[in-house]
């Protein structure tokens, strides 16, 4: 058995043959650590293939009209939850490899576990490097997870005897959970590490292409949100999903930002209970405040997160500053963009807030970002420094320039439409886009060209 030496980034997954003290791809210092990488055939992965032989199809070279080949594996597998459903574009694929990330804690092992109670699944392996099997029957029980006879727990780190158990077991989905605390036998390194991770998904990527095995796996997230380790990591799996949400809320928000079989940004809505996590049927309802009477400086806009639109409430609060320099604090919303906002509507509309501090909010928890979201975020701070409520029946649509004027959004349709269904009675919309929006009956349109016309719609 040959074995090499190399140096590899520990930021970044660079590798070079000899130690290096900056790292020309990331320039991260001292970052280059010694490895030792065995240079030797993995069979674990083969036998593993041939075992799963009877039901996968043919090898070879097949024209791109042939649907013999990978017959019944783009087959959509039904989790059970109609917003997993939704994010993975349709449901499970049977030789899907599936990363999640999330903050400890968010319920990532908690929406795996209810994963294994999809109908169509005979047999589900789920390993755990991190918890003992006790522990997951507790939390399985605790949710009342039906079908535990089809479930089979084990408690391992080390990846060629999950892929023994893969071969004994032929399961339809492999959870693993979580990817930083597995190693491999051919990186000569501790679990965790770049070199450990890369090679561990390399594998298990092999492992869902080969057998035609669904796998799911957790990642470790770092201080800045993203899932840790190097980037090829996300490369090479086929999706992946981010679960958002605050801790001192129920609501979770599940992301697609990579997926080869559907949308991506799609967006799922859960709410976490003592029974596991739930579908939220009408999340518009949830992210929309519960006032009965018009407030000030709230405004509503219909967002459209993957192809859901969603009716968000936006609030923002204007009150005297005590300091030379104003502040401008912004939630769910980057700061940039409402300092941006508020210098258009200050020179387009007139109103001053230079002697103010401005707060921001996006009720619900939720992060916005597309430029469609402009025109409410205007109506909630003009609401705000006018004092002036916004009548409870009006949501607001359009992008906003730096010369004032009205831009068009995507999809128009479908935000009026969700608007109506939820009783909204007028939208204010981009002139330029009358057209469009009157194919939606019941609701009034009020067009607008220019900030400058803001404070009449408000009325």
């Amino acid at each position: 058995m040959k074995t090499k030496t190399q140096y590899t980034c520990q930021n970044c997954g660079n590798m070079s043959p000899k130690w290096l003290g900056k790292c020309p791809e990331c320039g991260s210092w001292n970052s280059f650590v010694e490895e030792k990488v065995t240079n030797n055939k993995d069979s674990s992965i083969a036998a593993v293939r041939e075992s799963f032989q009877e039901t996968l199809p043919g090898s070879g070279i097949v024209k791109l009209n042939d649907e013999s080949r990978g017959k019944g594996v783009r087959a959509r597998i039904p989790t059970g939850s109609s917003e997993l459903d939704r994010v993975l574009g349709g449901g499970m694929i049977r030789d899907g490899f599936v990363l999640i990330g999330g903050d400890p804690g968010i319920g990532k092992s908690t929406l795996l576990l209810q994963v294994t109670q999809a109908s169509e699944l005979t047999k589900v392996l789920y390993v755990s490097g991190e918890e003992s099997i006790g522990q997951i029957q507790g939390r399985a029980n605790r949710l009342k997870i039906k079908n535990q006879d089809r479930i089979y727990l084990a408690a391992e780190t080390q990846l060629e005897k999950v892929l023994g158990l893969v071969k004994e077991l032929k399961p339809d989905l492999l959870i693993m959970d979580s990817l930083q605390t597995f190693s491999t036998g051919f990186v000569e390194s501790a679990p965790g590490t770049v070199s450990q991770v890369r090679e561990v998904t390399s594998r298990l990527m092999n492992l869902a292409k080969s057998a035609g095995l669904a796998v799911w796996l957790v990642g470790h997230v770092t201080k800045d949100g993203a899932i840790a380790g190097p980037k090829i990591v996300e490369h090479l799996v086929d999706t992946v999903l981010y679960f958002e949400g605050d801790s001192g809320q129920t609501m979770r928000l599940l992301r697609t930002v990579k997926n080869r079989f559907g949308n991506t940004n799609e967006l799922g809505v859960f709410e976490m209970t003592s029974d596991g996590l739930v579908d939220v049927a009408n999340p518009s309802a949830l992210f929309l405040s519960e006032r009965a009477e018009p407030a000030m400086g709230t405004a509503i806009v219909a967002t459209i997160e993957g192809s859901r639109p969603l009716l968000v409430e936006l609030q923002a609060l204007c009150v005297p500053s005590p300091y030379g320099t104003p502040r401008r604090t912004s939630v769910g919303m980057d700061s940039q963009k409402v300092a941006l906002l508020t210098a258009v509507l200050e020179k387009h509309v007139g109103t001053s807030v230079m002697n103010q501090d401005l707060f921001f909010n996006v009720a619900g928890g939720l992060r916005l970002s597309e430029p469609a979201c402009d025109l409410a975020s205007m109506a909630a701070i003009l609401s705000a420094i006018l004092e002036r409520p916004i009548p409870s029946s009006t949501v607001f649509l359009g992008e906003v320039g730096l010369t004032g004027e009205v831009r068009k959004v995507p999809q128009i349709e479908s935000r009026v439409d969700e608007a109506k269904k939820l009783g909204f009675k007028v939208a204010v919309v981009p002139h330029s886009q009358m057209e469009r929006a009157t194919k939606t009956k019941g609701i009034q349109l009020i067009p607008i060209h220019h900030v400058s016309e803001l404070k009449k719609a408000l009325s």
